[in-house]
C-alpha cells in the first residue's frame, strides 16, 4: 500500500463532517486527499489537498473524480454507484465495496439480507404502492421508512392508526413492527481485505424526540457482559457475511424482554463512533483507514468513560452560525469541543459535537447535560 509513503491518491466522497474527521487522521499517514462534494463551502473544503465541487449523484462527475485517484472511499452513501462499479472493473479500489453501498442504500434490501442472514429484526414488510400499504396486515401502530434517501431522522413516519394513513409516504417504502425498545445501541465493527474485523464497545444512545437524531452517546455501556457480546457478534457476522472492507456502523434496539434486533446500517464512520476519538485507544476514523489500507485494526479499547452530545442548531434559527456558551463548557475539564466549520446554522443541523471523558461516569454524564443545556447554535 502507497499510504505511509505519500503516494496514495485517497478521494472521498462527500466532504462534511465525517469527511473532515476522516482527514484530521488520513494526514498523519502522508496520502493525497481529494474530496468531491456538492456543497463549495462543505466542511471538507480548506482541510483536503484537492477538492472538487459536484454532484455526488451523477455518474460523469463521480467517476471523472474517481479516475484520478487510487483509493475512493466514502462518507455518505448517497452516491452514484454505477459510477463505481465502473471504475473498480477499471482497477480503482473502491471500499467499501459498490455492492455493498448498493444494498445499504436500499432499505428494503437491508432488511431482506437480514432476513436472508438470520439476522435478528423487527418485522417488516416491503411496500410498493399506496393501496398495498392500506391493505398491509401489520398491527398499529408501525413505521414506515422511505426505502432511499432517508437519513437523521428523514423518510420516517410512524403509523399510529388508520387515521394516519392518508399522510403517509407513497413512494416505495417498508413498514416495520412498532418496537418497545429499552434502550437504543450501536456497535462500530471494522473489516479489512485480509478479513480480519474488530469492534468497538457497545454504546448507547439517546434520540433528540423532535429531530429523532442521536443527541447523547454513552461509552462504555453498563449493560450485561452477554448482551455487550451478543451485539458484538451480530455486528462481526454482519461484516462477514457482506465481506465489507471498511468500517460498519450496526444501529439495533434492545426491546423491553432483553432481545436484541438490528435496525439499519451505515458503511462508514457514524455519530455513534465520535466519542472514539478522545474516548478509545483507536478512533472509528483511524479504523476505517487502517480497513481500507488493508493494515491490521487498532486496539479498540475504551480509555475512559466518554461522553458524546451532539451541538445541534437551536430551533427558530436559521442564518450565519453563532456558538453560545463555549467559554463557559470550556472551563470543564476533559471536556473536548469538535466544530465542523458550517458557516449557516438551521434548526437540527448538525454543527458540532462534544466528547466528555471523566474516570467518574455520573460527573460525564453530569458535564454532558451542563454542556447540552449551555452550548447553543444561534443565528
Amino acid at each position: 500500500m502507497k499510504a505511509f509513503y505519500g503516494d496514495l491518491r485517497l478521494g472521498i466522497l462527500g466532504g462534511g463532517q465525517l469527511g473532515r474527521m476522516l482527514i484530521q487522521q488520513a494526514i498523519n499517514y502522508n496520502v493525497t486527499i481529494k474530496v468531491l462534494d456538492p456543497d463549495r463551502e462543505a466542511p471538507c473544503r480548506k482541510l483536503c489537498d484537492e477538492f472538487v465541487t459536484g454532484s455526488l449523484s451523477d455518474y460523469e462527475t463521480v467517476y471523472n473524480f474517481g479516475k484520478k485517484v487510487d483509493l475512493l472511499t466514502i462518507e455518505i452513501e448517497k452516491v452514484n454507484v454505477d459510477a463505481l462499479e465502473q471504475l473498480e472493473k477499471e482497477g480503482v479500489i473502491v471500499y467499501p465495496q459498490p455492492r455493498v453501498i448498493r444494498l445499504i442504500q436500499d432499505k428494503g434490501l437491508q432488511k431482506q439480507f437480514f432476513k436472508e442472514n438470520d439476522i435478528p429484526t423487527a418485522e417488516f414488510q416491503v411496500i410498493s404502492s399506496a393501496e398495498q400499504l392500506q391493505q398491509s396486515p401489520m398491527p398499529f401502530p408501525y413505521i414506515q421508512k422511505l426505502r432511499r434517501d432517508g437519513y437523521d431522522g428523514k423518510g420516517v413516519y410512524k403509523v399510529i392508526d388508520e387515521s394516519y394513513l392518508q399522510n403517509a409516504f407513497t413512494a416505495p417504502s417498508l413498514i416495520e413492527r412498532w418496537i418497545d425498545f429499552e434502550k437504543e445501541i450501536a456497535v462500530i465493527v471494522s473489516r479489512n481485505a485480509k478479513g480480519e474485523v474488530a469492534t468497538f464497545p457497545l454504546v448507547e444512545m439517546e434520540f433528540n424526540p423532535e429531530a429523532n437524531l442521536v443527541e447523547f452517546l454513552i461509552s462504555p455501556s453498563t449493560l450485561s457482559f452477554e448482551l455487550q457480546q451478543e451485539a458484538a457478534d451480530i455486528a462481526k457476522k454482519i461484516a462477514n457475511n457482506l465481506k465489507i472492507v471498511g468500517l460498519l456502523a450496526v444501529e439495533m434496539f434492545l426491546d423491553k424482554h432483553g432481545k436484541i434486533l438490528v435496525n439499519e446500517l451505515a458503511p462508514r464512520p457514524h455519530n455513534s463512533g465520535h466519542q472514539t476519538i478522545e474516548g478509545n485507544i483507536v478512533s472509528q476514523f483511524e479504523q476505517h483507514l487502517r480497513a481500507i489500507f488493508n493494515q491490521p485494526p487498532g486496539d479498540t479499547a475504551a480509555l475512559n468513560n466518554a461522553i458524546m452530545v451532539n451541538v445541534l442548531g437551536e430551533a427558530g434559527h436559521e442564518g450565519p452560525a453563532v456558538y453560545q456558551g463555549i467559554e463557559k463548557v470550556l472551563k470543564c475539564s476533559g471536556v473536548y469541543i469538535h466544530l465542523y466549520g458550517k458557516a449557516l446554522t438551521k434548526p437540527f443541523r448538525k454543527m458540532g459535537h462534544v466528547t466528555i471523558v471523566d474516570a467518574d461516569r455520573e460527573k460525564a454524564i453530569e458535564k454532558a447535560r451542563f454542556v447540552q443545556q449551555t452550548l447553543k447554535v444561534v443565528s
